[in-house]
This record gives C-alpha cells, sequence and structure tokens, in this order.
C-alpha cells in the first residue's frame, strides 16, 4: 500500500461482512480502515478522510442514518450503506439524509465494486463542465443557455419537463427519491402524486432516449426514484 491508493472506510459491526467486503476491496488497490460503531465511525471518517465509506445502518451505538447526517454536515465523501433493511421507507431515509446508494444484503463483490466504480465516477467527473454544459449520448444540456439539443437539433421541453431534467442533471449517478424529485420540481402541495413523475420522465425518454422502452440514461430504481446514468 502507498499513500496514492484511496481510501475505504467501513463502518460495520460484522465481522464477517468487514473481512469480505475488505478481501474484495483490497484486491482492486483500496486501503481499509475499519469501524464497528458509530461514534468511531465518526472519528475514522474526520482523522481518515476517506474516498469512500461504506456503511451498515443497524450499528450497535446507534443507527447509521445518524452518521449520514452527522458527515454530511461537513463532507460530501460518498456514502454506500449496505444494509439488511429492504424496505422502501428505510432506503428513501438513508439516500434523503445524503447517502449515495444502497445496497441490501446479501449482496455479490461484483455487484459491491461495480456500485463502488460508479459512484466515484459521478465524484470525479462533475456533471457539467466549466460553461454548464452536460452532455450524454446525442443530447447536449446547456444550463446557462437553458437550451436543449439531441444531434444538433433542438429539443422543445415544457417548463417542468426542463426543471426534472435539471434536478437530474444536478444530482447525476446519485439516486434522487421520488419525494425529492416532487418537491423540487412541483413543490410540497404535491410530494404525493408520484404518477407525475411515471407521466413526465416517459416524456423525457421519449424526447432524449435513442430507444424510450430501453433507457440508457433516465433509471427508475424500483419503488425509491430515478437516476440520471452518465456515460463513463
Amino acid at each position: 500500500m502507498t499513500d496514492l491508493n484511496p481510501v475505504a472506510l467501513l463502518v460495520e459491526d460484522e465481522p464477517q461482512i468487514r473481512r469480505f467486503v475488505r478481501v474484495a476491496l483490497e484486491a482492486e488497490g483500496w486501503q481499509i480502515y475499519e469501524a464497528e460503531t458509530l461514534k468511531r465511525g465518526l472519528v475514522e471518517a474526520g482523522t481518515r478522510r476517506p474516498d469512500i465509506v461504506i456503511l451498515d445502518l443497524g450499528l450497535p451505538d446507534g443507527d447509521g442514518v445518524e452518521f449520514i447526517k452527522d458527515v454530511r454536515n461537513w463532507s460530501s465523501v460518498p456514502i454506500i450503506v449496505l444494509s439488511a433493511r429492504t424496505g422502501e421507507t428505510d432506503k428513501i431515509v438513508a439516500l434523503d439524509s445524503g447517502a449515495d446508494d444502497y445496497l441490501t444484503k446479501p449482496f455479490g463483490v461484483g455487484e459491491l465494486l461495480a456500485r463502488v466504480r460508479s459512484t466515484l465516477r459521478r465524484i470525479r467527473q462533475p456533471s457539467a463542465d466549466q460553461d454548464g454544459v452536460i452532455q450524454f449520448g446525442a443530447v447536449r444540456v446547456d444550463l446557462k443557455s437553458r437550451l436543449v439539443t439531441k444531434a444538433n437539433q433542438v429539443v422543445h421541453l415544457t417548463p417542468t419537463e426542463y426543471r426534472l431534467l435539471t434536478t437530474l442533471v444536478n444530482n447525476a449517478g446519485c439516486v434522487v427519491t421520488n419525494r425529492q424529485l416532487l418537491l423540487e420540481v412541483w413543490g410540497p402541495s404535491q410530494s404525493d402524486n408520484g404518477h407525475y413523475l411515471r407521466i413526465y420522465l416517459g416524456r423525457l425518454r421519449q424526447k432524449l432516449e435513442d430507444d424510450p422502452a430501453q433507457p440508457r440514461y433516465f433509471i427508475t430504481e424500483t419503488a425509491v426514484g430515478y437516476r440520471l446514468l452518465l456515460p463513463i
């Protein structure tokens, strides 16, 4: 190991899971630090300044969601949750609190490493360049001029479609929960009208995807929300 190796902090109280994750990440060149409790995890996060945090929610001295909220007060370090909690509400609470991704136990090493790579791509590659432009496939979104084109042809979006698109662009790579999208695009009075999202995401796919039936960029995270998936 050298100082050039990326650093991961694993906050998990199950020794078997820690060993499994450590072996997988070390094989990819990661330097690993571990914590068994929420309190110790916060100390390690502050001192080690990791490149990524992998977090269990069910810690012996508290809920991992409190860890997320605390860290988000001072750091934007990517956080991937590993949890046996499979309920929709648990996922939404963790993501809305600031987690970047959520993986349920049991999980495979391949999926874990893919989630890590995907999360780091988002962090290392800003959504928009310094001119406020983001591109994916044949689509170009110019945030400063509020202009959207596909294959150099202007795409006409309604104000609501554009607000939805820019919300996803500004969170590119992250899961954005249904509630968060509804609040940011339609406001609190419509925060329970999930059918709005299905309708308007369908419109964005029709206008911007090459094959709306098999979207490459506007990805549904079942029962949780949506994600704008950018190319590598």
